[in-house]
C-alpha cells in the first residue's frame, strides 16, 4: 500500500524569488499556509554557499523551518559538466562533486537528493557507497524529453539493479509523460504571431515522430516563422509530448523511485493539468508500494499564463481530488 506525502519544490516560485517579491522564508511559510509540510530546495538556487552548506545558513534554515512546522526532505543538486571552459568535467570530477552534495543533503538533514542524469551511469554506481554512508537516497531525475525506459534510463536502471543499493535510483517528472503540446508555450506563441494551423502542424510532425531535422525543414517550407520554430523547439526538447506517454516504464521503475516531481505548467479551474495526465499517473502511484513524496513543481513558461499563487493551490487541490485525500 502506498503513502503519498505531498510537498512541493522551492523552484516552484522561482519568478517570485528572482524579482524580490519573496525572500527563502517567504517562499516556505507561503508554501505551509498552502498545504503542504516538505519541500526540496534546488540547492544552487537558494544555498548562498553552493556546493557547501555554511554553519549559519543551517541554522537559519532550520529556525524558519520550526517557526513554520516545515521539514526539508529533498536536496536538488547539478551536475555541470560543461563547468569548465576547455573540457567536460572527468569522471572522477564529477564523483567527487556527487559526494560533495551528498554531504551538504546530509548536513541540511535530507535523505532525498536530486541528480541530474549528466552524471552519467558510472557516477552513480561510485557514489552509491557514499549515498549509503550518509543515508542518502540518491534519485536519478527522468526530465523530457527522456522517459523511463528510454535508452538512457535504461543504462542506469541496469547499474541501479548491479549494486543492489536502495540509496540510488529515480526521481520522475510527470513532464515527461505530457500528452499535448505545453499550454503556456502554445499561448505565448500564438501572441507572438504564430498561425494557429502552423503550431498544429508542428503538432502533428511531433506525434507522427517526424525526425526534428526533417520537421525543420519542412516547417520552414510552409513559412513558418520565428514563434513557431521557437514553440517547435520545445516540442522536441524539454515540453514534448506524446500520444502514449510510458506509464508502463513508469510502473517497472517505481520499486527503484526514491520521490517523484509533480510538473506542471497549467492546472485549469477545473483542476485539470492541461497537458500532463495525472488522472491516469496518480492511481497508478496510490495502488503501488510507493513511500515518498510527490514535490509539486510549478515551470511558468509564459509569465502571462498564470498566477503561481493561483496555480499551486489548484494543483494541490488536483493531487487531493484525485487522491481522495
Amino acid at each position: 500500500m502506498s503513502n503519498l506525502k505531498l510537498g512541493l519544490t522551492l523552484y516552484s516560485f522561482t519568478t517570485e524569488y528572482a524579482r524580490g517579491v519573496l525572500d527563502l522564508e517567504g517562499i516556505i511559510r507561503t508554501a505551509r499556509e498552502m498545504g503542504y509540510t516538505g519541500y526540496e530546495m534546488v540547492a544552487t538556487q537558494m544555498s548562498p554557499d553552493y556546493p557547501y552548506v555554511s554553519d549559519k545558513f543551517l541554522g537559519e534554515l532550520t529556525a524558519i523551518n520550526q517557526h513554520y512546522g516545515m521539514e526539508m526532505i529533498s536536496y536538488a543538486a547539478n551536475m555541470d559538466r560543461g563547468l569548465r571552459g576547455d573540457r567536460n568535467l572527468t569522471e572522477d570530477e564529477m564523483l567527487q562533486r556527487a559526494i560533495t552534495d551528498v554531504k551538504s543533503a546530509a548536513k541540511l538533514g535530507c535523505h532525498v537528493m536530486r541528480e541530474q542524469f549528466l552524471c552519467g551511469p558510472r557516477v552513480l554506481e561510485r557514489l552509491a557507497p557514499y549515498a549509503e554512508e550518509y543515508d542518502v537516497r540518491v534519485g536519478i531525475e527522468i526530465h523530457n524529453p527522456e522517459y523511463p525506459t528510454s535508452p538512457c534510463m535504461m543504462e542506469y536502471l541496469e547499474v541501479i539493479e548491479k549494486t543492489g543499493s536502495r540509496h540510488i535510483g529515480f526521481i520522475p517528472d510527470f513532464g515527461c509523460f505530457a500528452t499535448t503540446p505545453n499550454k503556456p508555450n502554445w499561448d505565448a506563441a500564438v501572441r507572438n504571431g504564430a498561425p494557429i494551423e502552423l503550431l498544429e502542424y508542428a503538432a502533428q510532425l511531433r506525434y507522427d515522430d517526424v525526425p526534428i531535422h526533417e520537421a525543420q525543414k519542412m516547417l520552414i517550407e510552409k513559412g513558418a516563422n520565428g514563434a513557431v520554430m521557437g514553440a517547435f523547439q520545445g516540442m522536441y526538447g524539454f515540453v514534448t509530448f506524446r500520444k502514449n506517454p510510458d506509464l508502463e516504464g513508469l510502473k517497472k521503475i517505481l520499486p527503484y523511485c526514491v520521490e517523484m516531481h509533480g510538473k506542471f505548467h497549467y492546472v485549469h479551474e477545473d483542476l485539470h493539468e492541461h497537458s500532463i495526465p495525472y488522472e491516469k499517473i496518480l492511481p497508478i502511484l496510490q495502488e503501488s508500494d510507493f513511500d515518498g513524496y510527490i514535490m509539486s513543481e510549478y515551470e511558468d513558461h509564459d509569465p502571462g499564463s498564470g498566477d503561481t499563487f493561483v496555480q499551486m493551490k489548484r494543483f494541490i487541490e488536483m493531487e487531493k481530488k484525485i487522491l481522495n485525500k
